[in-house]
């Protein structure tokens, strides 16, 4: 048994969307209600709070079975709008990989490379209905002896099309400086010699594992806002890691949780799986991550309202000058536009956009509202140690 005055279930909280009861708002919502009327008569109010994050996300992919040929061919090499996809799984099933340059892309041989197309793009080109160029080869078998297929395809006329991603919605994030005297490239943008700019990429107080931070709700079958669509967590992200210091409201320093989310492809729009560019350093995809936080009990309306004075992570030098962290920054500070590391003032840079999170989180909120979108029971939650 549990201490706590407020007790709600899924199937309570489902049973009153369905008849168009529950009460629903998002975590930037949420932040007033608890602070005017305390967790305990916040929770007895409000029975979904909604969360949204739109950013670059690497680790992200789709499963597509390009249908079978006549005579049959068994895949062993396969181009999408000349981006190598992993073939060695069956005949006509492949993993394009968000983060694949076209094949013939120069990379970095003249630095910094601009990677203007790859897996990320190839991904929104399907989703926005364009067509597609496939090509395919193999060594021929007895019962797939076709050895080469070139074909135009669209999202429809594929089969099957399923996004999948291993690692998405990091739960919080490095603000990345440079201590170096020249200009680096990296996965957190391009900064500028001297700590010329700061750079960060999570949504705050709207992001969705800052607002569940102990994942007391999120796990395998928590059903969520993907790409425009309705999709699931299905397992925890690669480098999920929750063994990081916290701050004693739960939330981490530093990067901690992730996730590995799954939806279908052909539902989603290309407004929320956006394929990036990031010079000197690769392409990647822009996903867009929603996630209805179940209010169950006061600790779960304490958790969402948490504000982005009340997170911290750390800023950190990606030139490898300095190894551990140069100073701790909040969220209200990264957002204000300006941080100071070693008493110089440096001028910061989102790469998530707050104005897409809130975009999502509303639109979650409005199809929970609807009654088009109930909550997903996790059977099994996110792992708290590793």
């Amino acid at each position: 048994m549990n201490d706590f005055k407020i007790n709600k279930t899924y199937s309570e909280i489902n049973e009153k969307i369905r008849r168009g009861e529950a009460v629903v708002v998002t975590a930037e919502e949420m932040i007033d209600i608890v602070k005017e009327n305390g967790a305990v008569e916040a929770a007895s109010q409000v029975d979904v709070v909604t969360t949204g994050t739109f950013s670059p996300m690497c680790s992200s992919g789709a499963f597509i079975n390009f249908g079978h040929t006549d005579p049959p061919i068994k895949a062993s090499k396969v181009w999408l709008n000349g981006v190598p996809a992993y073939a060695g799984l069956a005949a006509v099933d492949v993993f394009l990989g968000a983060t694949e340059p076209v094949y013939d892309d120069p990379l970095n041989k003249i630095h910094p490379g601009s990677f203007d197309y790859g897996g990320g793009h190839v991904i929104h080109d399907l989703v926005a209905g364009k067509t597609v160029l496939l090509k395919a080869e193999a060594y021929g078998t007895d019962c797939y002896p076709n050895k080469y297929v070139e074909k135009e395809v669209t999202l429809k006329d594929l089969p099957n099309a399923i996004l999948c991603n291993p690692r998405n919605a990091y739960q919080n994030y490095n603000c990345a400086v440079n201590l170096s005297k020249k200009t680096i490239y990296t996965y957190m943008g391009t900064l500028r010699p001297n700590l010329g700019n700061a750079n960060y990429c999570t949504s705050g107080q709207l992001s969705p594992l800052l607002n569940d931070p102990c994942y007391e709700t999120l796990g395998i079958g928590t059903r969520i806002f993907l790409g425009g669509a309705q999709g699931y967590i299905v397992w925890h992200g690669t480098q999920h890691n929750p063994n990081v210091p916290r701050l004693p409201n739960g939330c981490p320093k530093g990067p901690a949780g992730t996730l590995m989310v799954l939806g279908d492809l052909k539902e989603m729009s290309p407004r929320w799986l956006l394929g990036i560019s990031m010079q000197g350093y690769g392409c990647s995809l822009a996903v867009a991550i929603g996630v209805p936080i179940p209010i169950l009990n006061e600790k779960m309306a304490e958790y969402t309202g948490v504000s982005d004075d009340e997170i911290v992570t750390q800023v950190k030098d990606y030139s490898g000058i300095e190894k551990e962290p140069l100073c701790e920054v909040t969220y209200s500070q990264l957002k204000s536009g300006w941080i100071e590391v070693r008493g110089k003032k440096v001028h910061t840079v989102p790469l998530s956009s707050y104005i897409r999170a809130q975009e999502i989180a509303n639109i979650l909120k409005s199809w929970i509202k609807e009654g088009t979108f109930l909550l997903g029971e996790p059977q099994q939650l996110l792992p708290r140690k590793i």
